[in-house]
């Protein structure tokens, strides 16, 4: 272009040009520079911070991994059940390893090593848990076996199947036949990998009548087979259970083989009951696994092997309809599933192998035969000696049930009476369950539902046992534990009912039916605007509860208390836990009835305590205005003359009556303090009568806790100090009683008429000593200490002034009002004037 430039002649021209191409330059290099930059930005910004530069090395790598597992630092532990690793567990995760650096070999080397290692931990599962000539798929996912057995026994039975596919099964429908027992969702996940429709699934019911009620009722199958066979169906396959998912019970396997032979279905046995095929003695039960078609082992859980994939052994003669299956196959990387299996059974061998699965049933029995000794401990066992499974459960006779039937409820019982007992047995065995988790972490213990039973607590050790490193030591904490809480379990229940009882007849409480709380019972204040027919939150009752739960919690009970919303609502409760002792429901109950309406009351009070000691203010200045204006009136003009006056009041000095007043903040009025006068100033040893209260004050013995029944008259007191603590309860209670117990003494026979009193005459005795000490001419209730307050009431402080003449001296005092305590009187500074607004 500048050769082109140089042949202008216009040398204008040619400038232009070369400016121009100059510029164009510039605006080219800058938005090059410009796209490079935001091409930096964009990707600096999607890349993540991990992947960026250079990369981590692998300390910082391992330590983020450490952070994932156990969770940062700052974050709070959690008490998460970590497994128990030991060497053999390290054999087991070094076979991972080792599995990816042996598919870096060469592929013959590859093939023959990968051949070796299946062939062996085949032939070493089979003939360890006694299954003949049989193979073996290994599978991460337990069911994936089974998924993989129903597509060959799809294959075997619908020979058309690889060319019409699923044609043939829309024109004879198969039938896939589970227990009721079975492990919750097998069923839809076989249907999802197969691709068959839910109708396919047949559920079989577990016996009603006779045997075990989670074992499958065998003439209900066949009746089953036999209606789909009339309808056209194809009865495709059995799945057995050597160990329910729930109790572990054994179907019966040999009847179900015998059945399986006759209408041509294959039958697959699943269970942690397998396990006990390597022992020396088997239940026969559990020995006819053996003769079935497939079956499925997980000797990773049993020998507590992490990472280790389990095990379907199955037998079939056809090697092209197991590839099709996909129970075999030619990839390397699929037989080198087994290698940390391998390498774990080398590891244990035979002798480690069956020592840890003999250990876990032994603990099992250890279990049965101990808490066989416990009342009210019901256990699920279907067979004693060979069980590795207990379950058990906390139960309480009915009353007039037999014993025998274990707490069965008879036909007397209302079906309602049936279901809450059921409830309540359900919740308190929750509770037990996890109590014991807690106190016993090693026991590997897990709550569960059954559909009879109710809830129950299950102890499984061949699936916990070896990774939690379960001892004997640990299964007789476990049953030390159980018989600890059963006190607080009978108690528990027995008071529920009485609890119900008081609170139904108790004013302003309703009694919370919640069946998922394992204590006492539920309970709920109603207060004045409480609208019983919503379910919405009430911030009111809300408040109220809170105080009360604060309340409660202060009194230093055993009891436990919560609040949170009602079972069927949102409106807050209070929650009362389990009880550890006999306790006093009727005084419980009431406590909570006064506390809960002294709260509310005091709410309104507090709401209205403006207007209400303002008009009080008001209407005090007016009488004691008034009451002023009488004084000067009664000691007339001269009396008020300073020197004068003086001189008078020392010749004939003025017999004033003291008056007063004192504010009912509960009423709302004012009431004259005569009565206080009389108790405090001339009479010094009677205290004034104790304001009428809604709660019943209960004596206690020293050191016995709120709530407990009184111990006294029974064989609960020690030799040593059931004297003493029954006469401190007797001066107590006659403390108490005050002038109810000294009026019949008044009118006694023995005193003659017009006799003064021993208090009457204790009273004037002290005026006549008070009289002789002119010094102490003064009120006794004058003095500059401050009067301790109860902690548990709620204290309002009433601005009533009032004025008194002692001599030459006006004292004003300040009346503070101790709400169910009665009035106390304060002295007032000499800086605070009602006038000047300068209150105390």
């Amino acid at each position: 272009m500048d050769a082109s430039l140089e042949k202008i002649a216009d040398p204008t021209l040619a400038e232009m040009g070369k400016n121009l191409k100059e510029a164009m330059k510039m605006l080219e290099d800058s938005q090059r520079r410009t796209e490079e930059e935001n091409g930096k930005k964009l990707m600096s910004g999607d890349i993540p911070g991990p992947l960026q530069g250079s990369g981590q090395d692998m300390v910082s790598i391992l330590q983020l991994v450490q952070n994932l597992m156990h969770g940062d630092e700052d974050e709070e532990p959690q008490s998460t059940r970590i497994q128990n690793i030991g060497e053999q567990g390290h054999i087991a995760l070094l076979g991972h390893s080792l599995g990816a650096y042996i598919s870096t070999l060469d592929k013959e080397k590859l093939r023959k090593l990968t051949t070796r290692i299946l062939s062996d931990t085949t032939l070493w599962l089979c003939r360890i848990f006694r299954y003949e000539n049989g193979c073996a798929y290994f599978h991460e996912e337990e069911r994936e076996g089974l998924a993989k057995i129903c597509r060959l026994a799809i294959h075997s039975r619908y020979e058309d199947f690889v060319v019409d596919g699923f044609n043939v099964l829309y024109n004879k429908k198969p039938v896939i036949y589970l227990s009721a027992a079975a492990r919750p969702g097998l069923g839809q996940y076989l249907c999802n990998q197969l691709g068959l429709p839910f109708p396919c699934l047949c559920r079989v019911p577990c016996n009603t009548m006779f045997g075990s009620q989670h074992q499958m009722d065998v003439a209900f199958l066949e009746k089953l087979i036999k209606e789909d066979i009339e309808r056209g169906k194809l009865p495709l396959l059995l799945v057995a259970n050597a160990g329910t998912a729930a109790v572990g019970h054994t179907d019966k396997i040999g009847r179900l083989k015998e059945l399986c032979e006759q209408y041509g279905i294959w039958l697959h046995v699943e269970g942690v009951n397998l396990a006990t095929l390597a022992l020396g003695y088997v239940s026969s039960s559990v020995l006819a696994a053996t003769k079935c078609d497939s079956m499925t082992l997980t000797p990773g859980t049993w020998l507590g092997l992490p990472a280790v994939p389990a095990a379907t052994l199955y037998k079939h003669d056809d090697p092209a309809l197991t590839l099709v299956a996909g129970l075999t196959s030619n990839k390397p990387a699929d037989k080198l599933r087994a290698l940390p299996l391998w390498l774990s059974l080398q590891y244990l061998g035979l002798d480690g192998i069956v020592e840890r699965i003999k250990h876990a049933c032994q603990l099992s029995q250890r279990l049965q035969e101990s808490l066989k000794k416990v009342n009210h401990i019901k256990i699920l066992v279907e067979d004693e000696l060979s069980s590795p499974v207990v379950v058990f459960r906390f139960f309480q006779e009915l009353p007039g049930s037999d014993p025998v039937l274990k707490a069965v409820p008879g036909p007397n019982m209302a079906p309602s009476a049936v279901g809450r007992e059921r409830h309540s047995c359900d919740a308190l065995n929750r509770w037990l369950g996890e109590q014991l988790k807690q106190l016993v972490p090693a026991s590997g213990l897990t709550v569960m539902d059954l559909e009879t039973e109710g809830s129950c607590v299950r102890f499984s050790p061949l699936t916990t046992a070896a990774a939690l490193g379960t001892r004997a030591e640990d299964v007789d904490q476990l049953v030390a534990c159980v018989q600890s809480k059963l006190p607080v379990l009978t108690c528990t229940l027995q008071l529920r009912e009485e609890f119900k009882q008081e609170v139904t007849g108790t004013a302003g409480l309703l009694y919370v039916d919640d069946p998922n709380w394992p204590g006492i019972g539920v309970v709920r204040y109603e207060h004045a605007s409480d609208d019983k027919s919503s379910l919405k939150l009430d911030p009111e009752g809300e408040k109220i509860h809170a105080g009360l739960l604060k309340k409660l919690n202060e009194l230093e009970s055993d009891l436990t208390f919560k609040m949170g919303p009602e079972y069927k609502s949102m409106k807050s409760c209070i929650y009362i836990g389990m009880a550890s002792e006999d306790i006093d429901v009727s005084e419980l109950v009431e406590t909570i009835a006064v506390t809960a309406r002294e709260i509310e009351e005091n709410s309104r009070l507090l709401e209205n305590m403006t207007e209400v000691v303002r008009k009080g203010i008001q209407e005090a200045q007016v009488q004691l205005q008034k009451a002023n204006e009488e004084r000067l009136l009664e000691e007339g003009v001269l009396r008020q003359i300073p020197v004068v006056g003086s001189v008078l009041n020392w010749f004939s000095p003025v017999q004033a009556s003291q008056k007063g007043r004192s504010f009912n903040l509960t009423a709302g009025s004012l009431e004259s303090t005569e009565h206080t006068y009389v108790y405090k100033v001339q009479g010094t040893g009677v205290t004034p009568p104790q304001t009428p209260s809604g709660t019943r004050t209960k004596q206690r013995l020293p050191g016995q806790k709120p709530f407990k029944r009184s111990l006294r008259g029974s064989d609960a007191l020690s030799e040593t100090s059931s004297v003493s603590h029954t006469e401190d309860l007797e001066k107590m209670e006659h403390l108490s009683a005050g002038p109810e117990q000294d009026a019949p003494e008044a009118n006694s026979p023995e005193r003659p008429p017009g006799a003064p009193t021993p208090q009457e005459a204790e009273q004037a005795g002290a005026l006549q000593n008070g009289a002789q000490r002119p010094e102490d001419d003064r009120p006794q209730f004058f003095t500059k200490e401050y009067a301790t307050l109860h902690n548990s009431t709620i204290v309002k402080r009433l601005i009533i002034w009032t004025s008194r003449a002692w001599g030459s001296e006006t004292t004003s005092l300040l009346y503070l009002l101790e709400r169910g305590r009665g009035v106390k009187t304060f002295p007032i500074p000499e800086s605070s004037n009602p006038a000047s607004g300068n209150l105390y």
